[in-house]
């Protein structure tokens, strides 16, 4: 089994910013799998699925973006033999870029460094590039509207394919 975690924020004064890039790909994944978001267990929005045999299950958390933990543990517990895989956006990488890692530090990142408090840094991630703004403050910056939708676009469907090539 497979949990699939999209990182975001919760209320709609969030969507299209470059810090709900894991929710937007969470969403994008749930389609392509012909799932909903129908479930709301473990602190998260949940759509149960099947994928190559596989059972999979997205979750995206309803806790903000800085306490992702508390939902993530939550799956831990209660699916104990699952992988988890986290998607989330990523200021170290240039934008539209993709990186895959099985595992490592939560780096500057809130929402990493919260699952890493609470299940340790054994667990897979996808990242997606956003780049840096040196023009603004990190948290305006992260929080502020995606301005190359087309660019980001093609890497929430890259992270998709990124994601299923490993189920």
């Amino acid at each position: 089994m497979y949990i699939i975690v999209g990182l975001g924020n919760k209320d709609a004064s969030y969507d299209n910013t470059y810090h709900n890039l894991g929710f937007m790909t969470a969403d994008k994944l749930a389609k392509k799998l012909g799932v909903s978001f129908t479930k709301q267990k473990c602190k998260s929005l949940l759509a149960e699925g099947n994928y190559n045999g596989q059972k999979i299950l997205i979750a995206k958390p309803l806790t903000y973006m800085n306490n992702s933990g508390e939902a993530v543990v939550l799956l831990k517990n209660k699916y104990k033999d699952a992988n988890i895989l986290v998607i989330v956006d990523d200021i170290d990488l240039p934008a539209g870029k993709l990186r895959y890692r099985e595992n490592g530090s939560s780096g500057t990142h809130n929402g990493l460094r919260s699952i890493v408090s609470y299940i340790g840094e054994n667990f897979a991630r996808v990242k997606i590039g956003i780049g840096r703004d040196d023009t603004k403050d990190l948290a305006d910056f992260v929080l502020s509207k995606i301005k190359d939708r087309e660019l980001f676009d093609k890497a929430t469907e890259g992270a998709c394919e990124m994601i299923l090539e490993r189920l």
